[in-house]
């Protein structure tokens, strides 16, 4: 099993930044692909940025490529996704997933583990 805590969010003006934390326990995810999706009110989850075990290829989704970077650090159990440029259309939930075996890493399907999920909120 595989325990995920996630960290970092808040409360911040339109162009700032954030970066979250999904903390890993239980079980190393070294080996597992990482991400980040998000969930705004009345709103279907949504992909927005994977990475592979590695660290050596990430993927993001149009609407953040450029603003956001998903990192990893695998001797922390610890994956990031520092947010810049921020908009009010990025306020959501934002959940940390893992899994091992990803075929469309925007799929949240597909993803075994969760965390609880923290609140970013983009003021105008």
């Amino acid at each position: 099993q595989v325990q995920l805590v996630e960290s970092g969010g808040g409360l911040v003006q339109a162009g700032g930044s954030l970066r979250l934390s999904c903390a890993a326990s239980g079980r190393t995810v070294s080996s597992y692909v990482m991400g980040w999706f998000r969930q705004a009110p009345g709103k279907e989850r949504e992909f927005v940025a994977a990475i592979t075990w590695s660290g050596g290829s990430t993927y993001y989704a149009s609407s953040v490529k450029g603003r956001f970077t998903i990192s990893r650090d695998n001797a922390k159990n610890t994956v990031y996704l520092q947010m810049n440029g921020l908009k009010p259309e990025d306020t959501a939930v934002y959940y940390c997933a893992a899994g091992r075996f990803i075929g469309t890493y925007s799929d949240y399907a597909q993803y075994a583990y969760w965390g609880q999920g923290t609140q970013v909120t983009v003021s105008s």
